[in-house]
């Protein structure tokens, strides 16, 4: 019975867009647009030092149609490298390389094998004792289970197939190739490589049924580290299924418990010290954070009544702790008042009836609180050249009254916070 390891990769997206970056992240945004190319080369790298018998990529080698033969030149490039050495890759095309022109014409080199969008076909490496069913996409809206007509296993061999789906579905991509985890673990095979969702799962086990995950992170929505497994067979049976972080940036989010801190010198710190820890665990990477503050504080007025310069703050107390390796994407506030509105409003005094009344108008669909920020913001508006808003700033909103329930919100729990300051 053969015994081999190999690596399984999906949905490289190299060259993927940026996205979620502002104007001033230029430096990050260097190293961002070269993550996807960099995590291929560490794939590479892995398949070369580990000494695996292949590499399979289970779809969306591209991020749809790139316009730049580059693009295409840096994958067959990162390949080449690993069939000089003896690693065969065998691929299926996913949605997205499906939409490129350009992917359906580039040659693979010797040693590479796209499996054919015609129908599902079977690759076999008899040294190996290894066989391959596979089908790429030949449009990019696959709707069709398009496992039920992949070839039965062949007996004596290890059976991989390879698949680029959403399985039973997931709700951050799209339903393409729908099928079963009870399918594919009927049909006869020892490994199903999946591609397309973005989250390392293993959907099964004997058969082993997995998604990777990306190779790279691509945006704030796809945190944490991102790779490929490194699959071993031993007599014929999978022994262990390791993931293997590849990723050159990491996204993350990151809460800071900002419980009980008194000002912002204590919530900086805090901060601090939490970014420490997630650089540490990212290991020399570029970090990519958005950092939530939340927790009920007395700092929260503080925090609140200029959230630019609280962001500005965490910034620069990441900066404190490099210049290099952190970029702080976005911060967000979600701390409250360190004393609860219930216990405000519990009490017979004027701060009572106060917060009373806040609660109830705010509570209300057309409440004179809705009318007086309006008249406020057209007021200061009325001050100032209108033009130099964009429509959307809260300002611009409010004087048209589309108050957004969050502004409203915001308010609210920044007169809250005054007036537990007594």
């Amino acid at each position: 019975m053969p015994s081999f390891r190999f690596l399984h990769a999906a949905d490289l997206h190299l060259d993927s867009p940026l996205r979620g970056l502002d104007a001033d992240a230029t430096a990050p945004a260097r190293r961002i647009r070269q993550a996807s190319r960099d995590a291929l080369d560490r794939l590479v790298g892995l398949a070369l030092a580990e000494r695996v018998d292949f590499v399979v990529v289970a779809g969306d080698l591209y991020d749809g149609d790139w316009q730049d033969f580059r693009t295409g030149q840096a994958l067959v490039s990162a390949f080449a490298r690993l069939t000089r050495e003896g690693i065969r890759i065998v691929a299926i095309r996913g949605n997205h390389d499906a939409d490129s022109v350009l992917t359906r014409n580039l040659r693979l080199p010797e040693g590479a094998t796209l499996l054919s969008h015609r129908k599902a076909e079977t690759l076999r490496f008899d040294d190996l004792g290894v066989a391959f069913h596979g089908q790429s996409f030949a449009q990019r809206a696959v709707v069709e289970n398009i496992a039920r007509d992949y070839p039965a296993p062949l007996p004596g061999l290890f059976n991989i197939g390879l698949l680029h789906t959403a399985a039973a579905g997931h709700a951050a991509h799209e339903t393409y190739a729908p099928c079963s985890v009870e399918q594919l673990a009927g049909h006869g095979y020892d490994y199903w490589a999946l591609g397309h969702v973005h989250e390392r799962t293993v959907l099964h086990r004997e058969p082993w049924i997995v998604f990777p995950g990306n190779l790279q992170g691509r945006h704030i929505n796809e945190p944490g580290a991102k790779g490929a497994s490194l699959v071993t067979v031993r007599a014929g049976r999978v022994a262990e299924v390791a993931h293997q972080p590849l990723d050159a940036v990491r996204w993350a989010r990151l809460a800071v418990d900002c419980t009980a801190a008194a000002d912002l010198p204590a919530v900086l710190d805090r901060a601090r010290d939490a970014m420490g820890a997630a650089l540490d665990a990212a290991d020399g990477r570029l970090l990519v954070l958005r950092v939530v503050l939340e927790g009920a504080c007395p700092a929260h007025a503080e925090l609140s009544r200029d959230r630019a310069a609280t962001r500005e703050n965490i910034r620069a107390a990441g900066l404190e702790l490099t210049e290099d390796d952190l970029w702080i994407e976005a911060v967000r506030i979600d701390t409250r008042p360190a004393l609860a509105p219930e216990a405000l409003r519990g009490r017979a005094d004027a701060v009572g009836r106060l917060v009373g009344a806040i609660e109830a108008l705010a509570n209300q669909p057309d409440a004179p609180l809705s009318t007086a920020i309006r008249d406020y913001a057209t007021e200061m508006l009325n001050r100032a050249p209108r033009d130099a808003l964009p429509a959307d700033h809260p300002a611009m909103l409010a004087a048209s009254g589309a108050i957004p329930p969050e502004l409203l919100e915001r308010a609210r729990a920044l007169l809250l916070a005054r007036l537990a300051e007594g």
